[in-house]
């Protein structure tokens, strides 16, 4: 009798087709995602929200009143330069702070209160040795994202310099031809633009990015979770075999219809949310010593995100089966990072990535553990959202997969053949 040598099998076809299909798929949709997303920010900007804040009281000149502020102003708002990729949005100092606070703000435009009486003592003064030059002061928020960060402090920039050369004409326009030249130069360009940071981080803050990793440990956790529980339990129901090194351990079969294995395996990866949420806290808070504050707040959050993201990949799994942890791998991680808005901001994704953010899990939990770590855990700075689309994430889960796996059940499409089961008494006994 001859026996087939076990490489024949790479004469198959379909093996190759099958396997070429799944990871050239995969490989084309990871390009597409990561590098489809981030390819050119700048060009896909839109309606950056970026503070500008007039606090100039203005001043007295040649008997009349001039309000230097509310001309820059003005004509920031009116300016088409930057077409309709800044948002600019007039508010007080007080306002523009607190929205910095909360990460809804990238930056900030601040004309000072002594603007025009500065701008006024320098048209007065231009002989002396050395002039005081009013300031206009860009204020950046890290916190929000670097790179958006960086883009509102670009855009406020170049806003700031155009208005310093405006009030230049201006002034340049009423002084008498024999003033000097130093001093024509001076007033043609009188603001400095100075650049302070808007919502300062504590220096283990990661530069505005350990709540993106720290969001990202969490849904690997839930979702790495899902893929051992949903194995070990299948293992523990005798519907696999285990490989331990050179060990092949299979169980006797115990029958459970597929919502049962779905609870099942529900029920360990909630509990044990409980230990991998403490123990990412613990390493993160207490080991890496990363800035937390909030801490049983921070250790609930993650506790419930982990939970989450793992039922959610446990439905997956049951409902599509092998294919399922290709599923789960996209959703959480080849859609879920570029749209998480921490890299790159959502006013900077085209838009079909925009449309993904709305119910990525990254994104949702991201603002939520920013909320905590940032913005002093305040609701609407992403945590009420947060903990919204956790509730909604988890019941939209446990619907679709116990309504399908029941389906299922119900037309009899059982794991396993009743006439290739092994009864049920027989493999209790055996345990």
């Amino acid at each position: 009798m001859n026996r087939v040598h076990p490489f024949r099998v790479l004469r198959a076809k379909p093996l190759w087709i099958a396997n070429g299909v799944i990871v050239g798929v995969l490989a084309l949709l990871f390009t597409v995602f990561y590098v489809g997303a981030n390819v050119d920010p700048a060009g896909h900007l839109r309606k950056l929200p970026v503070g500008l804040v007039d606090a100039d009281k203005g001043a007295a000149a040649d008997g009349k009143r001039i309000d230097l502020g509310a001309r820059i102003t003005e004509s920031i708002e009116k300016s088409t330069a930057g077409g309709d990729k800044i948002d600019w949005k007039v508010m007080s100092e007080k306002e523009a702070k607190a929205e910095l606070g909360k990460g809804k703000l990238y930056g900030a435009l601040l004309v000072p209160a002594d603007f025009s009486s500065s701008v006024t003592a320098l048209s007065a003064t231009t002989a002396t040795a050395d002039p005081v030059r009013p300031r206009l002061t860009v204020l950046t928020n890290q916190s929000a994202g670097s790179l958006g960060s960086s883009l509102a402090r670009a855009a406020t920039t170049t806003a700031a310099e155009s208005a310093s050369l405006q009030v230049g004409k201006e002034l340049t326009a009423r002084i008498p031809p024999a003033q000097p030249a130093a001093a024509r130069v001076l007033l043609a360009d009188p603001a400095a633009v100075t650049v302070e940071d808007g919502h300062p981080l504590d220096s283990h803050s990661g530069l505005g990015l350990t709540a993106f990793y720290y969001a990202l440990v969490l849904v690997v956790c839930g979702m790495l979770a899902a893929n051992v529980i949903s194995g070990q339990v299948d293992h523990a129901l005798g519907y696999t075999h285990n490989d331990m090194g050179p060990r092949r351990v299979h169980r006797p079969l115990l029958r459970a219809t597929r919502v049962q294995t779905l609870a099942i395996a529900a029920t360990l990866m909630a509990a044990l949310s409980v230990l991998m949420g403490t123990l990412v806290l613990a390493g993160a808070v207490g080991i890496m010593g990363m800035d937390a504050s909030h801490l049983p707040l921070l250790w609930l959050y993650s506790v419930a995100a982990i939970a989450v993201c793992g039922i959610g990949a446990l439905t997956l799994l049951a409902v599509f089966g092998t294919p399922g942890m290709l599923l789960v791998t996209l959703v959480f991680i080849a859609m879920a990072v570029p749209t998480a808005g921490a890299t790159t901001p959502l006013q900077a994704l085209p838009d079909f990535y925009r449309f993904l953010a709305e119910f990525e899990p990254l994104r949702q939990i991201t603002g939520g553990v920013r909320s905590i770590l940032y913005y002093d855990a305040q609701g609407d700075a992403g945590l009420t959202r947060g903990w919204i689309m956790l509730a909604v994430g988890l019941g939209a889960a446990c619907l679709f997969g116990f309504g399908v796996t029941r389906l299922y059940d119900r037309k009899g499409l059982h794991r396993v053949p009743e006439e290739d089961a092994v009864p049920t008494k027989a493999a209790v006994a055996a345990r």
